[in-house]
């Protein structure tokens, strides 16, 4: 049997994710070179991406209920 996720992690997994991407996105841009730059590109790359998705995302698209 599988435990249930606590919330904490539920809550918080997703943005520790894309922290700790976007640091060492930032942190490679800076101090590495060649592998470094390409790594920067996706740490920095990746959670932009995800941003703009739920930026972009139409609300709306949930049921709606009038009062």
């Amino acid at each position: 049997m599988s435990r249930p996720a606590s919330p904490f992690w539920r809550l918080w997994g997703w943005p520790l994710v894309l922290g700790l991407l976007t640091a060492s996105g930032l942190v490679s841009a800076l101090v590495c070179d060649h592998w470094g730059d390409a790594w920067s590109w996706v740490g920095l790359g990746v959670p932009l991406a995800v941003v703009t998705w739920f930026a972009w995302k139409r609300p709306g698209t949930e049921t709606r209920r009038d009062p």
